[in-house]
């Protein structure tokens, strides 16, 4: 599952942080020793997610998650966006080819400037963004998503966390493929 392992959680820890399909995912058991950052981590998400629109803050999402090559966030992301707002091939298409939209294509496109390189935006990124209806709240918040992803995408990669074999059963296998961006299903 992962290159750590961590110790002991507290008391009731994995069992509050079960997946709805009642699995304990792999990225809980890595925090499980460090409830009070995954805590945090929560509380972060939750605030950056509760300001976006849940199609823009999962566009945003996924276009961070490819960019650094997290295929536990890439997957997890990808499988909201397909079954909420697109089609599991249009997901799919996503991850090698620009959004169709515009707004869709340049939020996308920010987001993974911020998480790959944020030190090179410059005023005329944040003024595409601004031409195409974005307020400078929207562009925070996609730079907020972005940076948040960073974390916690890093976080799992670099203690080996690989994503969990739930997603072979949850997704089709051509999504699963495009959207194993880097370390395989366990």
């Amino acid at each position: 599952m992962a290159f750590i392992s961590p110790s002991e959680p507290p008391p009731g820890f994995l069992d509050d942080n079960r997946a709805p399909a009642g699995h304990i995912p792999n990225f809980v058991q890595t925090f499980a020793s460090r409830p009070d950052v995954f805590d945090a981590w929560k509380q972060l998400n939750g605030a950056i997610k509760a300001n976006m629109d849940l199609r823009r803050y999962e566009l945003a999402t996924l276009a961070a998650a490819t960019a650094l090559r997290s295929s536990y966030c890439s997957l997890a992301h990808g499988q909201v966006l397909a079954d909420k707002f697109f089609s599991p091939d249009e997901v799919a298409a996503l991850v090698d080819s620009p959004a169709p939209d515009p707004v869709d294509r340049a939020v996308m496109a920010f987001a993974r400037k911020v998480a790959l390189a944020a030190d090179t935006v410059t005023q005329s990124d944040i003024d595409d963004l601004r031409s195409l209806g974005l307020s400078d709240d929207d562009i925070l918040d996609v730079s907020l998503t972005a940076a948040a992803r960073a974390f916690f995408s890093k976080t799992l990669d670099a203690t080996g966390t690989t994503p969990d074999p739930a997603f072979k059963t949850q997704l089709p296998p051509t999504l699963t493929e495009k959207l194993s961006v880097g370390r395989p299903i366990e």
